[in-house]
């Protein structure tokens, strides 16, 4: 069964069109239903509409005799943390404001599989029953979240200049806290959401204001707006990006194996051939990554666009918990420094917008022959976003210049394939 509503990362689209308040409230009945109609945490990021969907999923929820539990704004590892029979994230993630979604954590606060968003998207159709559960509104759980993410990943930050880019965000109020209670100097950024400009110039989607500030301090952090994702600047302004605080915790924490997605950068594959460490490679999407550390037994793991996922104390990624590690992790040194370990290898992306959401045998095998010739010392990826009506094109090479060429000779193929 094909997957209607669902992508990567949940059901999202744009609020009133792919999103409706009606599709939010079956979302919320079915996953009830789906759950055996029993106790639902909800939490949602700072989108405008948030609250109008977090009422109409409460509903739906309600209307199939569960009880939801509303949480209020929380970052998205929150939700996991906190998941009851079930957990529930209204937020788009990194997307612009005008987005919204649904995503789901099981009781134990691991993303859904396929095959059960599928048995959710079976069950969207049902009536009401008859008997009405309850909702229910509770105040701690951010102090709850911060308090385990403190006591387990933090550590002594006394001395450490840090400036901290919230997106305007579900973070805007937990993450400088965090770093001030462990002793660092704190510059916070993005930190009034207004419902508009969530992810807006700021945040782990645009490091420019973090950029632009974080000249006096030792280490910038920017966090997406559901707090899910975090990425680095060093004191230069440079942007360090999920591959590279991989390998930098990677090393720190000593591990034997590692999980990464097909878009993890070469060096980030030939630094830890070099340092013995084990790579598994998934498909892009950060529950993928999970399934594959769960099935490895492993704790780390991650994707370049800044999923860090460390399960020695949690059970998802989480961008707090990813930033007080990383800096944990450069043990004194510049983040310069700590990220210099491992090579890059340069990386030209273009989005061609398209509808598809299968790539065409004849354009799969022309990309595969593509990379067949190029034997290791470059590659092409093309796949379609589970996310965006787009597909995405990679060329990676040593120089700028080759994988600027590789990227536009397929992305004319692409868009003369499926124009």
């Amino acid at each position: 069964m094909m997957r209607r509503y669902f992508g990567t990362d949940g059901v999202r689209g744009v609020v009133g069109t792919e999103l409706t308040t009606e599709l939010v409230e079956r979302l919320g009945r079915a996953a009830a239903r789906w759950s055996g109609g029993g106790r639902v945490f909800v939490g949602r990021d700072t989108r405008e509409s948030g609250p109008e969907l977090e009422a109409a999923f409460a509903e739906g929820v309600a209307s199939a005799g569960g009880n939801a539990v509303l949480g209020g704004v929380l970052p998205t590892p929150a939700v996991a943390l906190l998941s009851l029979d079930l957990g529930a994230v209204i937020s788009a993630s990194h997307n612009p404001p005008q987005y919204n979604g649904v995503k789901f954590f099981d009781g134990q606060g691991q993303k859904l599989t396929d095959a059960s968003e599928e048995e959710i998207e079976a069950l969207l159709d049902e009536p009401p029953s008859a008997e009405r559960g309850a909702i229910h509104r509770v105040g701690i759980s951010a102090v709850s979240y911060l308090e385990h993410v403190l006591e387990r990943f933090g550590s002594d930050l006394t001395g450490l200049r840090v400036a901290v880019d919230c997106g305007n965000g579900a973070y805007s109020e937990i993450a400088p806290t965090a770093f001030e209670r462990l002793g660092a100097e704190v510059l916070p950024l993005g930190t009034e959401p207004d419902g508009t400009n969530i992810n807006v110039g700021c945040g782990a989607t645009d490091l420019s204001l973090l950029q632009s500030h974080v000249g006096a301090y030792d280490i910038g952090v920017a966090f997406d707006g559901d707090g899910d994702r975090m990425l680095a600047v060093d004191a230069g302004g440079n942007a360090v990006d999920g591959d590279q605080i991989l390998a930098v915790l990677a090393l720190h924490l000593k591990v034997d194996v590692v999980v990464v997605t097909v878009m993890t950068n070469l060096g980030f594959h030939r630094l830890m051939e070099e340092r013995g460490i084990r790579v598994v490679t998934t498909d892009v999407g950060d529950r993928y990554v999970l399934e594959a550390l769960r099935r490895e037994r492993a704790i780390l793991g991650g994707e370049q666009s800044g999923h860090i996922i460390c399960l020695d104390g949690h059970v998802t990624g989480d961008g707090l918990a990813a930033a007080l590690l990383l800096c944990r992790a450069i043990e004194g040194r510049s983040l310069a420094e700590a990220v210099s370990v491992m090579p890059t290898f340069a990386q030209v992306k273009e989005n061609v917008p398209t509808s598809v959401k299968d790539l065409p045998q004849d354009l799969r095998e022309e990309i595969e022959r593509v990379n067949e010739d190029l034997d290791g010392t470059a590659r092409i990826l093309v796949r379609p976003s589970g996310t965006e009506p787009l597909v995405r094109v990679l060329a990676e090479a040593p120089a700028e210049e080759e994988a600027a060429r590789l990227c536009g000779t397929i992305s004319a193929l692409v868009r003369r394939e499926l124009g």
